[in-house]
């Protein structure tokens, strides 16, 4: 995908986010039809495109729609190498704080991974895809570096 298109989805996920994506209205939930629905495919693409751009050996993004009361969650997992992966989830958080969580991960099958980070919905809000990129990968850069010095 190009720059701009993915600068385009970072600011519509950031959009959708900022909605209800969760009804229990006693009507049928906002999700297959609905916001929630547009919410996990659009989240589904950027981040295979951000797979992609990040230069993972292997990576997969799974969906979770969860129930009508939440938004479920998009996540992406990948290794650059052996060891060294990123674990990240865009879902809307039931906090008043819109961040994402990332973390590091050694393998592909690694649900606990490294400490949780936070980063700011805001980056997604101004569409700033090279930000994201690099504080993604400076992850990388961390990991490479504790490898080395054990």
């Amino acid at each position: 995908m190009s720059l701009k298109t993915q600068r385009e989805n970072m600011q519509t996920i950031s959009s959708l986010v900022s909605q209800e994506l969760g009804y229990i209205d006693g009507e049928r939930e906002g999700g297959p039809n609905g916001a929630k629905k547009h919410f996990h495919t659009k989240s589904a693409a950027f981040l295979r495109a951000l797979g992609n751009d990040l230069g993972f050996k292997d990576f997969k993004v799974t969906n979770n729609y969860g129930g009508i009361a939440v938004s479920g969650e998009i996540t992406l997992m990948g290794i650059w190498g052996e060891g060294n992966g990123l674990y990240l989830e865009i879902s809307q958080p039931i906090t008043q704080q819109r961040e994402f969580m990332y973390r590091h991960i050694t393998h592909m099958k690694d649900y606990c991974g490294g400490n949780n980070r936070w980063m700011p919905c805001g980056i997604f809000t101004n569409g700033e895809y090279e930000k994201l990129l690099d504080m993604l990968l400076a992850l990388r850069d961390t990991s490479k570096e504790k490898s080395n010095v054990a």
